[in-house]
């Protein structure tokens, strides 16, 4: 089985990066143009590729079948909601950040508000991405990994920690190779690729897990059996005791989808490689139909192992490696542990791309040496980022004994998404709110949320009301602090978006019947599975 196992992982890695390679070695690897937005020519196929598998990873395949494991259906708000965002990204978003011919979300800032503004905001992002994101992918990752085959058997290694700190610096150091001489399109490559063999392979965890289910006798009487025995965990509403109570998918889970998928460096940063506003528009509401099917392959395995190992005493986001350990065949190990490896170098070396742009961009050309050449440029990208790669990595094993990964994430992220979405919408929709609102509200915003989740006696806030509900507050309070500064002390100046002419924004003629049509698909997946 060992040896089984290791041919197929190796076999479908080595095929993954040799395709990568050969259709894009011939790339503009030397301007920031071609580096960091791909020469601006992704097409539709490639940017839902990519955002799909940046978005998909270990924490989302390990955490989110954990949080299914323990509260059921409920918790596809996070894939179902995100559709929404996704609509509102190709609709709303998109066209007009295309047609500021951005690189970087704090590029924007600049331009609607001044240099101090996108400074503050690169920090608060590269900060987060340090402490937080690139930590937990790599963390999570060795976590699934380890769950999902026999390390110890196949290493040698019998040391949990030994394990853990190995794992996480194989996979960072490939990673990092893959975005720091790569570039976006590699990345953008290389996750259309994984992206493939993902959802099969999530697809053939459910097909055995429900055979699992119903002892061999059928995909469907697996189904029926899950219905029947476990009614309450296939509700899509979720209870007030849930980690996603149903009144939260209008406040702060919605917010956060928003943000995620509207104004995140790490995932849009593909949509501003389009080649132009349609293919944009193609690829983003394709991610969207994508999305609609996470709850089979992130939420359904969940509860399928909470049916069978329910009282073995497992931890929940141990539930998904000690599923998919259990029902997949050996010859389909390696294959599936190569799939998993390849979701997590996706949103690492996605984010570490994304990183590596918003230094060299917005702070090493901006602020460090202006007169930097597009060489020195890309250099100090690759070197920033071979830095944060490595903190990364010695972060990520200090994550250990988290009670709840996805969890974690999500309420770690509201501490700098709330902010940073609040002063994009209000800066794209307002004209005469001043700078000086936008640096109080991303400052402010991050310094209330961390006050309230990490500082007695103001966490007892949160056992008055929900978590997001709390955020969902702070957000509202934000917009209406910047509006009022807007009114007692305006620009001298209305601002007005400039069209830099990059990009052919001729918007798709199917984006918003598209749109519409997905908005009905969420309604009717929530009515269908309403308890």
């Amino acid at each position: 089985m060992h040896a089984l196992t290791l041919i197929s992982f190796l076999f479908f890695t080595g095929l993954v990066a040799l395709i990568t390679w050969v259709v894009t070695r011939r790339d503009d690897h030397d301007s920031t143009r071609g580096y960091f937005l791909a020469g601006r020519s992704l097409t539709f196929p490639f940017i839902a590729g990519s955002l799909l598998m940046t978005n998909l990873s270990t924490e989302q395949m390990v955490g989110l079948n954990g949080s299914a494991f323990t509260d059921g259906l409920s918790v596809m708000a996070w894939e179902v909601v995100a559709v929404i965002a996704l609509v509102l990204l190709a609709l709303f978003f998109l066209p007009r950040f295309l047609r500021s011919g951005i690189a970087t979300v704090p590029q924007l800032l600049r331009e609607r508000f001044d240099p101090g503004t996108q400074l503050i905001c690169n920090i608060i992002f590269l900060l987060a991405y340090a402490v937080i994101l690139l930590p937990i992918i790599l963390y999570s990752g060795a976590v699934g990994l380890q769950g999902m085959l026999d390390l110890p058997g196949l290493t040698g290694i019998q040391s949990d920690t030994t394990l853990l700190w190995g794992t996480v610096w194989v996979v960072g150091l490939i990673g990092s190779v893959y975005a720091l001489f790569g570039g976006l399109r590699t990345v953008a490559v290389s996750d259309t690729l994984n992206g493939v063999g993902l959802l099969i392979g999530g697809f053939v965890i459910v097909y055995f897990g429900l055979q699992a289910v119903s002892d061999g006798t059928g995909v469907m009487a697996g189904w029926d059996i899950l219905k029947q025995t476990n009614p309450d965990k296939l509700n899509s509403i979720g209870g007030a005791d849930q980690q996603v109570p149903f009144a939260t998918l209008f406040t702060g889970v919605f917010l956060i989808n928003v943000f995620y998928w509207t104004t995140n460096q790490q995932i849009i940063q593909r949509t501003f490689a389009a080649k132009n506003l349609a293919e944009g528009q193609k690829g983003v509401l394709l991610t969207g139909l994508f999305k609609l099917l996470g709850p089979l392959y992130l939420v359904i395995p969940g509860i399928i192992a909470y049916h069978l190992y329910a009282g073995d005493g497992i931890r929940a986001d141990a539930a998904y490696g000690h599923l998919v350990y259990n029902v997949l065949p050996p010859y389909l190990t390696g294959f599936f542990a190569a799939v998993m490896v390849g979701a997590i170098l996706s949103s690492f070396n996605s984010a570490l791309n994304s990183t590596t742009t918003l230094f060299s961009l917005d702070l090493y050309k901006g602020v460090i040496n202006k007169d930097a050449t597009d060489e020195q440029v890309v250099n100090a990208g690759k070197i920033f980022g071979w830095v944060m790669a490595i903190a990364a990595m010695l972060i990520a094993p200090m994550l250990a004994g988290q009670e709840s990964l996805f969890g974690y994430l999500q309420k770690m992220n509201a501490m700098y998404f709330i902010p940073i979405l609040s002063v994009v919408l209000v800066g794209l929709l307002s004209k005469r709110v001043p700078s000086i609102a936008a640096k109080i509200a991303l400052i402010g915003g991050c310094a209330i949320i961390g006050l309230v989740y990490f500082v007695p006696p103001f966490t007892g806030i949160l056992d008055a009301i929900n978590d997001f509900h709390f955020v969902a507050l702070v957000f509202v309070l934000l917009v209406v602090g910047m509006l009022l500064i807007g009114k007692i002390a305006p620009r001298a100046t209305a601002w007005v978006q400039q069209d830099s002419g990059q990009v052919d924004l001729t918007p798709w003629g199917g984006a918003i019947p598209a749109g519409i049509v997905l908005v009905i698909l969420v309604i009717a997946i929530y009515a269908a599975f309403a308890g």
